[in-house]
Formats: structure tokens, sequence, C-alpha cells
């Protein structure tokens, strides 16, 4: 007996169905369904820091904000990077001046967090997808070897360890974005103890 092949699943549908929304999100991604790990210690302590840093300078002149686990949807595809950083002007804000619900865009700048259990390659696939989509930078930050790979719209990649400080927006209104972060920084931020 021939089993018909299974129809893809459409964005549409993903998008109404009420579990993509559950911990841990769900993708969607060339017509496939993924589901996100859970984070874990050094992924949430990293997540929490980096926000807040990012918020930190970039919030209060209104020249970026970055939201944690925010679900964009856009060219066909609904992603939930760990760090979505949108320019201040392509924040779609309500007719109330509130964040939205939907994102219909890609960010300017996504990072992403690597689990042991997550494939390197699809989140690389993933980036990779957001920048030819309008996204400018993306971060995808290792802590099992402590680095951080950087890639940028029609650039080649970069691999940064140490305390040369990150790339971060060019582009962000009124000047560029300074964080002044390296990857030193970025993984110090899990040692809480004082060891």
């Amino acid at each position: 007996m021939a089993i018909a092949p299974s129809q893809p699943l459409s964005l549409e549908t993903f998008l109404q169905d009420p579990d993509v929304d559950e911990s841990p999100a769900w993708e969607y991604i060339n017509g496939d369904r993924h589901q996100k790990p859970m984070p874990k210690g050094k992924h949430s302590r990293i997540q929490l820091k980096l926000c807040d840093r990012i918020n930190e300078v970039g919030e209060p002149q209104k020249r970026v904000c970055a939201f944690p686990e925010l679900r964009c949807t856009f060219g066909g595809r609904s992603i939930v990077p760990d760090i979505a950083v949108f320019t201040w002007p392509r924040i779609p804000f309500d007719p109330d001046g509130e964040v939205p619900q939907d994102f219909l865009l890609p960010p300017d700048w996504m990072i992403e967090i690597l689990s042991p259990e997550q494939s390197t390659n699809r989140i690389i696939g993933k980036v990779l997808a957001c920048l030819q989509q309008g996204c400018q930078l993306g971060w995808l930050i290792d802590p099992s070897d402590r680095s951080v790979l950087v890639l940028r719209q029609g650039q080649p990649p970069e691999l940064f360890q140490g305390s040369e400080p990150l790339p971060v927006l060019e582009k962000a209104p009124i000047a560029p974005l300074t964080l002044a972060l390296g990857a030193e920084t970025i993984f110090g931020w899990l040692k809480m103890g004082g060891f």
C-alpha cells in the first residue's frame, strides 16, 4: 500500500497552532517546525546580561531595543531569536505608542546563544536567512569554546575570542551604538560566586 506524502506545513497553519508559543518556543523554517531547546543556566545568564547591557546603552537615547525570545515572522519564516535587537525607527509601535504583539519583520541584529544539543549549522542557517532578509548583524555565542561568531551582510564571518571589541550595529540612529563588549566580558558574566 502506497502512502501519500504529507503536505508541507504552511506558515499560516503553523502560526494558528496554540502550542507554537509554549516554552520552549517553536520556529517555522523551510516549511518545517523546530522546537528550540529549553535554556539552561549559562544560556539564561548570558541572555539576561546582554539584553540588559544593550538596553542600558540603546534605550535612553531611543537608538535600539533588545527583546529576549521575541517571535519575528517574515520572508516565509517565523523564528524566535534568543535576542532580537531593533533600531528604534523600525520598532512597529501600535497607535497607542506601545510595543505590538506581532513583529512581522526581521531584527536589525539577532543574537543566538548555542546550547549543547543545538545544531550549529541550523543556527548559522537561521542567521544567514535573516541577513538575506535585511538583518544587518548576527552573533552566534558559543559558551563551550568561549567564542562569538559574527556574521554581517556582504562580509566574511569573523570569530572573536578574548577582549577584542565585538562589532555592533553601525546604522543605529543618532550615533553608532558602542557597547565595548568582548567575548571575554560576555563569558565573564558566568562567574557569579567570586571564584
